[in-house]
């Protein structure tokens, strides 16, 4: 999964995860306190500036944030475009 290690690297620093472990299949929405909604907008800036990508207000759901692995998937999906 290219850019997955980066997914993760971003969720840890913006959260403030301290190095906690991250899997492909590691919920997040409703199982990481540190990711309310404000946070959501931080990693959603962050893996913007990171990507080089444009996410709309209308492109954030919460299916995307569902686990570690089905935000890389929304990621890769942006950067195919």
């Amino acid at each position: 999964m290219p850019h997955l290690e980066a997914v993760k690297h971003i969720l840890d620093t913006t959260l403030g995860l301290n190095g906690r472990a991250l899997e492909a299949r590691t919920p997040l929405l409703g199982s990481v306190p540190e990711l309310d909604s404000m946070a959501v907008l931080g990693v959603i800036a962050a893996l913007e500036d990171h990507f080089g990508i444009a996410v709309a207000d209308d492109d954030i759901h919460a299916r995307h944030f569902a686990t570690v692995g089905t935000l890389h998937d929304f990621v890769s999906a942006k950067l195919r475009r």
